[in-house]
């Protein structure tokens, strides 16, 4: 803190041979006249001492004390350098300034001069920025360049631009140079890249006159709260003519497709519709062969459907293309095409048991079973069934391989069709039997088939000498693998009829094989 000697309320006016007026917060007045080239003085009551002097192109001074040991000068010439310098001291402390204004009172003195600046300090950070820019672009792109031929990235974009370069007309040109009519493929070949793209439109309208929907009308029982009740189903699936004879066209399908059936329909290329009946089934293969009777079947029908080419699966590489063809979802024939994905690749069933199968990734959806797996010439390789392996995986399908079906074929194709007999009319055993499971054939080493559990008395099977215990291998000449199976097969035959059957009955160190012969008879009530 310092003394201000400075009069809180300052008014100044002046003008040439007028009075000048000071007035000082303490009320005290001070008043003096102003003349060119004179000197002013007056004194204060409190013991300061002002002097002025106030001249154009002169020097002013004036110097005040309130009693403390502080001085003023300063120095003002109108027109000149208005220069002040005081030193103040109070309390042993003391203070110095001086500054110096021009006429625009902007301080001017004391101020440290700047050095001039020159061009070469931009020109210097410009050039730096520029050099830590390039440094940083080397290195970032040769660490991009490493780690995109690391990746491989670098070599799809030189191809990308290849291809980009060729013109159509010249891609064109290199397709049809290596265009093969006989596997109908299309390969396009550039300086580093080769594209496979298979036409398979021939195949397609060769073999789809040989490919038929089915359609299964079925009775299903439902248990409700105790209560059996029935209610009549529908499913759909896929055929493969194989053969005519002189009264019946031949189709081959999976067993699943038409078990249980009450009706049979077929549906053919151009959608025209017959009844047909089970001629032979082996369930163990999945497999069953079922005849339309020609005389059901329009002429106009007859000229447009074909006979399937059967071919050599045996023969398959993986990798080879392949075309499916089925009844979709129900929705009608569809393709698919893609690859053979693998050979003899074993599967275990729903019952336990284990099969060989194509594999392929062409898509094998509900209703492509029973319908055809075909290479590039249109020939049958493959029955599609979605029940190995069904949908739990997608881009894997399978199929039975035609060489381990063909001999399966031709002997369901030598049976008898089979007309389903009106329930009132049917033929029964008189027993009581479960099915033998795979897993209690391999852990108890039973045969296969059905377990006879109970013979009821006066019945046929009592009086052919059917004891409980035996087991039901063979039922009219078809293999039976489960009660379902036994049941499926009485439902072709009546009451009174004659039928041979094959047991394996419990012997001395295990089961022997008989053959007996047995009158169906009525229902047991």
């Amino acid at each position: 803190m310092y003394d201000n000697n400075y009069p809180n309320d300052y008014s100044h006016s002046d003008a040439a041979n007028q009075n000048t007026s000071y007035q000082h917060n303490t009320g005290n007045t001070y008043q003096g006249s102003s003349y060119q080239g004179s000197t002013y003085q007056n004194a204060s009551t409190q013991g300061s001492t002002y002097q002025g002097t106030q001249n154009t192109g002169s020097t002013y001074q004036s110097g005040q004390s309130t009693g403390s040991t502080n001085s003023y000068q300063s120095t003002q010439s109108t027109g000149s350098a208005y220069q002040t310098g005081g030193t103040y001291s109070h309390n042993a402390a003391s203070y110095q300034y001086g500054n110096t204004y021009p006429n625009s009172y902007a301080q001017a003195a004391h101020k440290k001069e700047k050095k001039p600046k020159t061009g070469n300090g931009y020109f210097k950070k410009a050039l730096a920025c520029v050099g830590l820019g390039l440094f940083f672009g080397v290195f970032a792109g040769l660490g991009f360049y490493v780690v995109e031929t690391v990746s491989g990235m670098n070599t799809k974009a030189e191809t990308q631009q290849v291809s980009e370069a060729v013109p159509d007309n010249a891609v064109t040109a290199a397709s049809n140079e290596v265009q093969s009519t006989d596997t109908a493929t299309t390969t396009k070949q550039t300086e580093t890249a080769t594209t496979v793209v298979t036409d398979v439109t021939n195949v397609v309208s060769e073999v789809m006159p040989s490919i038929v929907s089915i359609n299964n009308h079925f009775t299903e029982t439902i248990s409700y709260f105790g209560q059996a009740m029935t209610s009549e189903g529908e499913g759909s699936g896929s055929g493969i003519i194989v053969g005519k004879n002189d009264s019946e066209l031949l189709i081959v399908t999976n067993y699943h497709v038409i078990e249980g059936a009450d009706k049979l329909t077929v549906k053919f290329v151009e959608d025209s519709e017959a009844e047909a009946f089970v001629k032979g089934t082996d369930a163990d293969m999945d497999l069953a062969v079922i005849a339309v009777p020609v005389d059901s079947i329009d002429a106009a029908t007859l000229n447009e459907i074909t006979i399937a080419t059967l071919g050599d699966s045996d023969s398959l590489t993986v990798g080879e293309p392949a075309i499916a063809i089925g009844n979709s979802l129900g929705y009608g024939q569809s393709v698919t095409t893609g690859v053979i994905s693998a050979l003899n690749r074993s599967i275990e069933l729903s019952d336990g048991s284990t099969g060989t199968f194509i594999q392929t990734d062409a898509a094998i959806n509900p209703g492509n079973s029973g319908g055809a797996l075909l290479n590039l010439k249109g020939e049958v390789i493959g029955i599609n069934s979605n029940k190995i392996g069904g949908s739990t995986v997608e881009g894997m399908g399978y199929a039975i391989p035609i060489s381990a079906a063909n001999p399966i074929i031709a002997d369901l194709m030598l049976k008898e069709t089979k007309n389903r007999v009106a329930e009132e009319e049917r033929g029964y055993l008189g027993i009581s039997g479960i099915t033998v499971t795979q897993d209690v054939v391999e852990t108890y080493g039973m045969p296969e088939g059905v377990y006879v559990v109970q013979v009821y008395e006066n019945t046929p099977s009592a009086q052919a000498g059917l004891q409980k215990g035996d087991i039901i291998t063979e039922f009219a000449g078809q293999k039976i693998s489960s009660m379902d199976e036994l049941q499926e097969e009485l439902q072709y035959h009546a009451k009174g009829d004659q039928v041979e059957m094959k047991i394996m009955t419990v012997g001395n160190g295990g089961y022997e094989s008989k053959t007996v012969t047995i009158t169906l008879g009525d229902k047991v009530q």
